[in-house]
């Protein structure tokens, strides 16, 4: 119902940012589907590829079958292209091109329901988006020859003619002629290989419908693995030598496509599916389907994969995608939460198959904190908007880490057995179609009879979350527990539309604690409906409780502040039986200061039997500025988890004592079983041994160990030289650091390594002499202007620690000129964040002054009341 879908979309721009920072860039405005001449029926290419002049030429047929008569031209998206021919049949079409835009005026006008197809022969040379060629230079001689495709969000249209927008679904094929020793991965099935003199041209056909974006192809001289899950094969691309790492990194694909197809209630749709780790790759992973495109930086050697999981959540994340995403396709950009925060969800649903449900409780906090980290310092927006510049920009944490905590809490409000009826009804409902936030929303209905609408309101068609202060109190004379509420995000006495408030029902758990060794732990619970700025509410109870567990199991985003006394906050930190129950019991626990508190973060530290909560305790005994937290810390260097061990180096780093630099210089010259915490560590060395805690004698031993470490670590991504690079930078007054850091910056240096110095360069920028600021910014102006995407995203982020107009003006420069819009974007943040810290520096120097004013004149005034007390003695 298309008004339905109007009202929906209407509604999420109605919100109250309150002060937040505005999503919406100048320049923003809303996008909507265009008008359809037909349903595209098929698109098929047929295209040859010259790997070492980078061009892409051939044809490109789409056959449409038109809804309405009387249609005299075709607009469709294609950018810089070499448009050499526009046919219908045998008969040439007249066109016009604009770079942009290709009209096609039709010498015959549309009938509807009788088909047609548009042929196009174009082609493309040294193309800047949506095709990439990749290989080696005089810099990076050892890069492989590849070649692929990103086409997410409206990058098709940079390497073939198309109506480019997720709306409209088709059938594809593709043929590619490239060297006989390259191979050619794309959609579907590979229906014939044929040789031609000394090239190869391959065959593949997508028979399900899917929109541009997710057409791909992907070429190279590839190690294949083969794998099968029941009959469809399951095949993993890798770069020649790196056979191991791929089955590492890959090998539970079978496992996960078989967890997915029961969990979702629809068995994988697709003839096959593999995965290509792609060099150079500008997404972490790419869903195309059948064939997702991988980063080559996810491939794990055996101790990388000791302490990481992300490439594992990489995997499972981009397969659920072939359910949502390419089984059901978006209709618009707005709604990519639906398909984002599912895969995102993803994550943590084989994280909890896989690991264990405090494991997956761990990972949502991780996604919930990564959210309210973006919502604090970035900008707050609803997750449903079709207000934007550029599509890439809605592709932020809040379709991706907040919809996956929107997917929990209705599983949460449903239940386990209603949740899955709920998606597996939405899923067969919608297979091979589009879809919008209110057909997830009908499914939701449809399955249970629960409308969600309130909690899609509040979370999804608004910004924000509610931040709760929680206080607790026991009233022994009639055993009543008084839990009194406070929603601090709301505007005191407003309780309109726009104060924002939010309305949840949230389980409240008394825990008790048996006696004895068993010590078995029953929670009370009571759901109450908070829904005021403030609530003083009241349990009876039978005796006082050990603890109290506000919204029992962590299961809606909020943030929360416990406000309660240290005896129920170390009874929680030991016996709730939620982890991340446990860790704010923590975080309160060291707000406290105490010794008390201390005691029992440091009996955590080593008694908790998750790690999750471990590491958690680790950063919060750092941040108790106590002599005996700093011993107790100490303890957790022997922890056999690796995690546990990172967290504790990584806190180490912030208490600055002789102790803590011994601690890190020892595992910085000896190493540790993870990169990790051996990058950790030499990180936080960096950080202690820059705080002159002995001198400038120190200062060159550190610097001596950094700079030996960057001659004879290289590894693995390079995450231990990494480490030294950001030690160097916390070196903010030494020109020796500020050297070493400008060597590494230069082209020919190992990316991952010379990715990190630029990075680097805006921290020890802090302290250096103006002349040396200057010579980082030529550098960083240098490095702006150099074509790849990671590149110059960390140029953006090196240059937005500079607070210099010239720092605004690389910065303003790049976001002009860069093809890319996520560094447009972030490098126009970083300029109004550098406009301001000016800004913030200029007013301290005027208050200054006029407090130097202020002073010179009482001055002046009480010299003349001397001199006017003397003359009147």
């Amino acid at each position: 119902m298309p008004n339905a879908h109007r009202a929906f979309q209407i509604e999420s721009l109605q919100t109250d940012n309150n002060g937040y920072k505005s999503f919406e860039m100048p320049g923003a405005k809303p996008h909507y589907n265009p008008d359809r001449p037909g349903q595209v029926e098929h698109i098929a290419l047929d295209l040859s590829l010259d790997l070492e002049q980078k061009v892409c030429e051939g044809t490109c047929k789409i056959r449409i079958n038109p809804v309405r008569d009387g249609v005299d031209s075709l607009t469709l998206d294609a950018v810089n292209q070499q448009i050499e021919s526009v046919k219908v049949g045998s008969a040439k079409q007249d066109f016009d091109y604009d770079g942009e835009q290709l009209i096609v005026r039709l010498k015959k006008p549309t009938i509807a329901g009788e088909s047609f197809t548009v042929a196009i022969a174009y082609r493309l040379v040294q193309p800047e988006r949506g095709i990439y060629f990749i290989g080696p230079d005089k810099h990076y001689p050892d890069k492989p020859v590849q070649v692929w495709t990103q086409g997410e969000d409206e990058d098709s249209r940079f390497w073939f003619p198309c109506f480019d927008y997720p709306g409209m679904l088709s059938t594809s094929e593709i043929k590619v002629r490239v060297p006989a020793a390259y191979q050619v991965v794309s959609n579907g099935e590979l229906i014939e290989t044929k040789e031609d003199g000394d090239h190869k041209i391959y065959h593949w056909h997508q028979q399900q419908v899917h929109p541009t974006y997710l057409m791909a192809l992907a070429v190279g001289e590839f190690d294949v693995i083969q794998d099968q899950w029941q009959e469809i094969p399951v095949t993993y691309y890798v770069e020649k030598g790196r056979k191991d790492q791929g089955q590492l990194t890959m090998g539970k694909t079978p496992r996960m496509v078989e967890f997915l197809s029961e969990k979702y209630g629809y068995k994988y749709a697709f003839p096959k599916y593999a995965q290509v780790c792609a060099a150079d790759f500008i997404f972490g992973g790419m869903e195309n389907t059948s064939v997702t495109i991988l980063t080559d930086r996810c491939l794990l050697d055996e101790r990388a994969a000791i302490d990481n999981r992300n490439s594992e959540s990489l995997v499972v994340h981009e397969l659920a995608h072939q359910w949502f995403g390419d089984l059901l396709v978006i209709n618009h950009w707005s709604h990519a939460w639906v398909k984002e925060g599912m895969a995102t969800y993803s994550e943590v649903m084989w994280t909890e198959q896989e690991y264990g449900p405090d494991d997956a409780a761990y990972y949502r906090l991780g996604e919930a904190r990564s959210y309210l980290s973006e919502d604090k310092s970035r900008y707050r927006r609803p997750m449903v908007t079709h207000v934007y510049r550029e599509a890439i920009e809605l592709y932020d944490r809040h379709i991706y880490e907040k919809g996956a905590c929107v997917y929990h809490m209705i599983r949460a409000e449903l239940g386990d057995a209603l949740f899955w009826k709920a998606i597996r009804t939405f899923v067969q409902n919608n297979a091979h179609q589009t879809v919008e936030t209110i057909d997830l929303l009908r499914a939701i209905d449809r399955a249970t009879g629960r409308n969600l609408r309130p909690l899609f309101d509040q979370y999804v068609l608004r910004g924000g979350h509610p931040d709760y202060k929680v206080a607790y109190s026991w009233d022994g004379d009639s055993n009543l527990a008084k839990v009194t509420v406070t929603q601090t995000q709301a505007k005191d006495g407003d309780t309109s539309s726009t104060s924002g408030l939010f309305d949840l029902k949230i389980p409240i758990g008394f825990g008790f604690v048996g006696k004895g060794k068993s010590g078995k732990v029953e929670v009370k619970p009571f759901t109450v409906r908070i829904h005021e700025r403030e609530q003083a509410l009241f349990f009876p109870l039978d005796k006082k409780p050990d603890f109290i567990s506000f919204d029992i199991g962590n299961h809606y985003l909020k943030t929360v502040e416990l406000e309660y006394p240290v005896a129920e906050l170390k009874a929680q930190l030991k016996h709730d039986p939620d982890p991340q129950s446990r860790i704010a019991a923590a975080i309160a626990l060291a707000k406290k200061g105490s010794l008390e508190a201390v005691t029992a973060l440091s009996a955590a530290l080593t008694d908790e039997p998750f790690w999750g909560v471990r590491v958690e305790v680790a950063e919060q005994l750092a941040s108790v500025k106590l002599d005996q937290a700093v011993g107790e810390l100490l303890k957790g260097l022997q922890d056999p988890e690796a995690r546990v061990r990172r967290a504790v180096v990584d806190s180490l780093g912030d208490i600055k004592t002789a102790e803590s630099f011994k601690a890190l210089k020892s595992i910085a010259e000896k190493g540790d079983p993870s990169y990790y915490v051996e990058a950790a560590a030499i990180r936080s060395l960096g950080k202690v041994g820059a705080a002159d805690l002995e001198g400038k004698a120190k200062d060159k031993k550190t610097l001596k160990l950094l700079e030996n470490i960057l001659k004879e670590r290289q590894g693995w991504n390079e995450t231990v030289r990494s480490g030294a690079i950001a030690a160097l930078s916390q070196f903010k007054s030494s020109e020796e650091a500020l050297d070493l850091l400008l060597k590494y910056t230069e082209p020919g240096t190992p990316q991952a390594l010379r990715l990190a110095a630029i990075r680097s360069l805006g921290a020890i920028s802090k302290g250096q002499s103006k002349p040396n600021v200057e010579r980082i910014l030529d550098r960083l102006e240098t490095i702006a202007g150099e074509p790849f995407f990671l590149t110059q995203v960390s140029a953006v982020s090196g240059l937005s620690g500079i607070e210099t107009g010239r720092a605004m003006g690389i910065l303003q420069s790049l976001a002009d000129h860069t093809p890319d819009g996520r560094v447009r974007r972030r490098a126009q943040e970083a300029v109004q964040d550098v406009q301001k810290a000016i800004g913030k520096d200029k007013a301290v120097e005027k208050l200054r002054q006029e407090l130097d004013d202020l002073k010179k004149s009482n001055q002046e005034l009480k010299s003349r009341l001397e001199t006017l007390e003397a003359k009147a003695k």
